[in-house]
């Protein structure tokens, strides 16, 4: 199976877009304007980075790959409720998201016991994700406003990941 194709657009007006273009062809996209727009794209590129190191093929961008819209992915739609490993990605992301806000890294028996991931994290884990976010947080900080930061989510690693 071919690679999720991923664009995030830096707008020049502060706002951001993200496209999804799959397999298929298909695409499902969202627009983040104002406060969205300064913080989904940093989300999202923890999403990618917890997603494609760690080979979990139902968090955000796994589902996208499989056929989901962006708005399939509160869980409110007709897709109905998000897989468990969604909401176990989420907390992930969740927890990144807070060391990011508040500058502290925790060392994994912290992460785990804060963030309660249903899935324990080794330190050497913690360390290739941050590593990745980093790399990925410094693509989009060097994106002039008005281009896109493209990204090739691993399918097939996604696909042959553990449960």
């Amino acid at each position: 199976m071919s690679d999720l194709v991923i664009r995030i657009k830096k707008k020049t007006d502060g706002a951001a877009a993200l496209s999804c273009q799959r397999a298929d062809g298909s695409v499902t996209w969202q627009r983040q304007d104002g406060a969205q727009g300064r913080f989904f794209p940093w989300h999202d590129l923890t999403h990618y980075a917890v997603e494609a190191e760690l080979g979990f093929r139902n968090g955000f961008f796994g589902l996208i790959a499989q056929g989901w819209d962006v708005d399939d992915t509160g869980g409110k739609r007709a897709r109905g409720p998000l897989p468990s490993e969604a909401i176990t990605v989420e907390h992930i992301v969740g927890g990144l998201d807070a060391e990011r806000a508040s500058l502290i890294q925790l060392r994994a028996a912290e992460f785990n016991a804060q963030v309660a991931p249903g899935r324990p994290f080794t330190d050497a884990e913690l360390v290739r994700v941050r590593a990745r976010r980093r790399e990925l947080f410094a693509q989009w900080a060097a994106l002039p406003a008005g281009e896109t930061l493209e990204l090739r989510f691993p399918v097939a690693t996604a696909a042959s990941a553990r449960p």
